[in-house]
């Protein structure tokens, strides 16, 4: 697993990781989430030991936490053979244009003591066996995603660490990821998987790890989060709009309604009963009432509201 213990990292003064402290454990897709400049990528970088933290620790490898002390945990920096112990996509554009796809590979493969027959493999479990040859220069985003997907899975390691990997993708190539990751897990590796597309985490995170200006403001799985963050709401349609929108729009019922398209109402922090007994008694006869919740998306906007370090301004 990864276990993360009061990591901080400053940058002139400036604290972009502030004491966090969260694990990944194996047999779970963890999804690190936040505002850009949350901290997100900095965080990972600590954890590869790409940056010195100012305080505190990262560690790889170990069981599962059952005190104070994680027993054989170890930094990266000690790791003997790191390919085997964990595999990281950080950014699609740290490649060779020179080198081919099985090229970058190889290369990837010798210094890390392993066989060449794991290049082809990855190759063709990332969809890149055709382009083996072809040079990295002219690969697309997507392309060099996958060719990022496949070095971190050369050495078949059992932790994986991905930063935003569905850049570029195109559908069938953001379903292969989440395909790939939940498989990964359910091998019973430990995954850490960034990402902006919220509808993507959304199908892929079993747990949730969230950060605002480098602090961590949940650590929960992803239908605890929604449930906890996100708001319930009612969906009400009738027969005859105007009579709902008298009811629902009129002070005195201590109903939150909004009117949204198509002359439908949503209620939010009621109870479907509530609302069709109201209903019945002034007459109005609904076709349809649905209790909704929530997305991903909206419960994050919502939870990390003062937490976005660049906010944009409508223009009039």
């Amino acid at each position: 697993m990864i276990e993360i213990q009061g990591l901080t990292k400053e940058y002139e003064g400036r604290r972009v990781v502030d004491d966090l402290s969260f694990t990944v454990r194996p047999g779970v897709v963890t999804g690190f989430l936040g505002p850009n400049g949350a901290g997100k990528s900095t965080t990972m970088r600590l954890v590869l030991g790409l940056e010195r933290p100012t305080a505190g620790r990262a560690l790889i490898g170990g069981g599962v936490p059952t005190g104070a002390d994680r027993a054989g945990g170890r930094p990266y920096a000690e790791l003997a053979d790191p390919l085997r112990q964990v595999g990281a996509l950080l950014d699609a554009h740290a490649l060779h244009g020179g080198r081919t796809a099985r090229g970058h590979l190889r290369w990837l493969a010798a210094s890390n003591g392993l066989p060449q027959r794991r290049v082809d493999e990855v190759l063709a479990q990332a969809g890149l066996a055709d382009a083996a040859a072809r040079r990295i220069r002219g690969f697309s985003l997507g392309m060099r995603q996958r060719l990022g997907v496949a070095a971190a899975l050369l050495g078949d390691p059992p932790v994986l660490m991905l930063d935003e990997p569905v850049n570029g993708l195109d559908p069938e190539g953001i379903r292969w990821i989440r395909t790939l990751l939940r498989g990964l897990a359910a091998e019973g590796r430990a995954v850490l998987v960034s990402s902006h597309l919220m509808s993507e985490m959304a199908l892929t995170a079993d747990h949730l790890v969230v950060i605002g200006r480098g602090r961590l403001l949940a650590d929960a799985p992803t239908a605890a989060f929604i449930e906890r963050h996100g708001r319930p709401r009612i969906l009400v349609r009738a027969v005859d709009p105007a009579k709902l929108a008298a009811l629902l729009g009129a002070d005195g019922h201590g109903l939150d309604a909004t009117e949204v398209d198509g002359g439908a109402w949503e209620v939010a922090g009621s109870e479907p009963e509530r609302i069709a007994a109201l209903a019945a008694a002034n007459g109005v006869v609904l076709y349809e009432i649905t209790a909704r919740q929530d997305s991903l998306e909206e419960a994050f906007m919502r939870m990390t509201a003062d937490s976005v370090e660049y906010r944009t301004q409508a223009v009039t």
